[in-house]
């Protein structure tokens, strides 16, 4: 993509569009959903980016531009709705110490004060919760609202009745009206603490039913901001009454009156009134306080008790306030200024290696463990032995842990580096079998070549075959097929299939009653007949995903003929060749790997073995007429909403072709940002051009 200096009007315009709709996408996904796809910097990231261009090209901002947009609608609520009688804004964000300082500047100008007067300031932890709004009429709560989308949001006042920091009643000093804001938030201990809780919930559950119980099929929070937002919206108050809720005040709403006539004082009697204020709300004078308070607070970050991700600083004086107003959601008296992803230090302690289903070999570092970002790490990746020599990181050495967009963890610096010790031998074997460990030519990556044979492997490769992506066998979680494997039951794809000659014997083992043996027992034979496309791809063989594996059985119908071309065109055959790499995303890497599975004895022994068990049907692909339908659709550029291998799904369902290259054949030209040369060549032919937007549209009405 063009930097913005280099942008024309029209990809500005289309970028800008882009950005609505994406960030939309992630308000939704994050206020309304409580299921953020991407981490607080990847946001942020798209915001700065949207605010770069709306400052370079003013004249393009759009009527969604998501400096508008405050949250996210709860139209798709099940709860009631409530309209804000005093919006709930957002705030703008600083990410370094010059917006602050520039921040401070702005409001000396907007006020028309001399340059070096004083501006007194309150600052705060900035906690992750979920925003509510709690109204009292006559000093008795009235009602609790969430922020949804800054005007209306969701009544939660039933629930917010069990949250044990929320007074029922204010005191007689309170005015007659007032609304107190804040956020309902989950401690560090309680989060942890409600998820384990889950999880015995649903191992009981699971054994009263006679069931096998798999951890993996227990759907628990991901950090504790997503739990105290589930909690909160439910239907039934009890479910919330049941789960440790915590609030944290820290402005208002609507009121009659107020108690005082700066931000610090209001904010003081907010606390006599019984609710819990922020320990380390302080006045300062000018900026260098601030910044010295932030990094104080930064200091605290891991030890406090709830998840923050910032400091919000706000112009104390309220007349000041009113004069400063607001922008289109957010106050121009108030800034939040955001942490940088989270570091902290410990020991590695040992480095050890697992194996994937393909046999890749995974460096995996073992820690002290240490919290990053409200969350204990005790062992991170470390990618692959590049990174290692990289890193030059061995067992013993004090190492920097960041968690990459506040989510996953990375070693990003060696404090001991220069100490002298033997660097780590990345291992030539493996380490689950004992077959040679080698990195293919041009390859980082270094693999076992024992395949099958490997222990490990097995049992990855057993896995990915029952998973929910390629065969979806309900009852053979990790655990299970781990203890079939150690019993000797299950070796290969094909023993799943023989499991119920082991009934009497699944009958007198703790954990299996009959009424679970006989669900897995269905459930392995309901796949007698599975999709061959999905049976290719549970085969685990290297590069033939989802979309690839589909493709092949379009154009061979069947898998005995798949076998057949691909040993045809193993053994030289020009013709078989040319069939397999005539196939849109089959390449010389895809038929490679096909040859190299068939060219292994014991492969074909497996896949002979597996085909005596199972008989999947032709392969046909379902389709629905559409305004596609026989035509050739090109997808290039970056696709935001969807994956590649989703939009090229999606045309085959519509009666189209999905191509990879740009020709006259082609119809019509699906373009994202840094299509390049494919939509000059479109031009040249005349191809009609369209937006993801665009092809959306034809997809929901065909």
């Amino acid at each position: 993509m063009p930097s913005i200096s280099d942008m024309t009007e029209p990809e500005a315009a289309n970028r800008l569009m882009r950005l609505a709709k994406l960030i939309a996408h992630h308000n939704a996904r994050y206020h309304a959903e409580d299921a953020p796809e991407i981490s607080d910097a990847d946001y942020d990231a798209l915001v700065r980016e949207n605010n770069a261009l709306e400052a370079a090209f003013p004249h393009l901002i759009r009527a969604d531009s998501p400096n508008r947009q405050v949250g996210a609608s709860v139209e798709a609520s099940p709860l009631a709705k409530v309209a804000h009688e005093k919006r709930m804004m957002s705030l703008d964000n600083a990410f370094d110490d010059g917006e602050v300082t520039e921040f401070v500047a702005r409001v000396r100008r907007y006020l028309a004060l001399d340059p070096d007067a004083p501006v007194a300031m309150t600052a705060e932890d900035k906690i992750d919760g979920l925003s509510l709004s709690i109204r009292y009429e006559n000093r008795t709560l009235k009602q609790a609202a969430t922020r949804g989308d800054g005007q209306v949001g969701e009544d939660v006042t039933a629930n917010v009745r069990h949250i044990a920091d929320i007074p029922q009643t204010l005191p007689d000093d309170a005015p007659d009206i007032f609304e107190v804001r804040g956020e309902v938030y989950m401690a560090k201990a309680d989060f942890v603490a409600l998820n384990a809780r889950l999880m015995d919930q649903a191992q009981a559950a699971a054994e009263a039913k006679g069931e096998v119980f798999d951890p993996e099929t227990v759907r628990q929070f991901a950090n504790p901001r997503n739990a105290a937002a589930g909690s909160l919206r439910q239907k039934d108050a009890s479910v919330t009454a049941s789960r440790p809720l915590r609030f944290l005040a820290h402005g208002w709403g609507a009121y009659s009156a107020l108690p005082a006539d700066t931000q610090v004082g209001v904010m003081q009697a907010i606390g006599r009134w019984g609710f819990p204020l922020s320990a380390h709300l302080r006045r300062f004078e000018d900026v260098a306080a601030l910044l010295v308070h932030y990094r104080g607070i930064e200091a605290l970050r891991a030890d406090l008790p709830y998840d923050i991700d910032g400091v919000v600083y706000k112009v104390d004086r309220l007349d000041w306030q009113d004069r400063l107003g607001f922008v289109a959601k957010a106050p121009r008296w108030a800034i939040a200024h955001k942490f940088p992803a989270e570091r902290a230090q410990t020991d590695l302690i040992a480095i050890d290696i697992q194996v994937g289903r393909t046999g890749k070999l995974t460096p995996v570092g073992r820690l002290t463990p240490v919290t990053v970002g409200g969350v204990v790490v005790s062992n991170v990746t470390l990618h692959n032995r590049d990174e290692i020599a990289r890193l030059g990181v061995r067992p013993g050495d004090r190492v920097v842990v960041q968690r990459a967009g506040d989510v996953i963890p990375q070693v990003v610096e060696n404090l001991t580096r220069e100490e002298p010790r033997d660097p780590y031998v990345f291992p030539d074997h493996c380490p689950a079998c004992g077959s040679e460990a080698v990195a293919a030519d041009g390859e980082v990556d270094v693999r076992c070549t024992g395949g099958l044979i490997c222990p490990a492997q097995r049992i990855e490769r057993l896995r990915h075959f029952v998973s929910r992506v390629a065969l979806d066998i309900d009852g053979l979680g990790e655990k299970t097929i781990r203890a079939f494997f150690d019993l000797g039951w299950l070796e290969s794809p094909a023993d799943i299939f023989r499991l119920k000659a082991h009934r009497a014997d699944l009958l007198g083992m703790e954990g299996w009653k009959e009424k679970s043996v006989d669900n897995l027992i269905a459930a392995i034979e309901a796949r007698r007949q599975p999709d061959a496309a999905r049976l290719l791809f549970a085969l685990g063989i290297r590069h033939i995903g989802a979309v690839t594996a589909r493709d092949l059985m379009k154009a061979f119908g069947n898998l005995p003929a798949l076998r057949l071309a691909t040993e045809r065109a193993r053994a030289g055959d020009a013709a078989a060749l040319a069939d397999l790499t005539a196939i849109d995303g089959v390449g010389p890497a895809v038929v490679e790997a096909l040859g190299d599975f068939f060219h292994e004895a014991h492969n074909v022994a497996v896949w002979d073995d597996l085909l005596s068990e199972v008989s999947p049907p032709p392969y046909v692909v379902e389709t629905r007429a559409s305004s596609v339908t026989g035509k050739t659709i090109v997808f290039t550029g970056k696709l935001e909403t969807m994956s590649r291998d989703e939009a090229k799904a999606q045309a085959e369902a519509l009666g189209a072709k999905a191509a990879g290259s740009v020709s006259a054949k082609t119809d019509l030209i699906v373009a994202g940002p840094g299509a390049g040369s494919k939509l000059k060549k479109a031009a040249e032919l005349g191809i009609a051009v369209i937006d993801e937007a665009q092809w959306a549209e034809i997809v929901r009405g065909g």
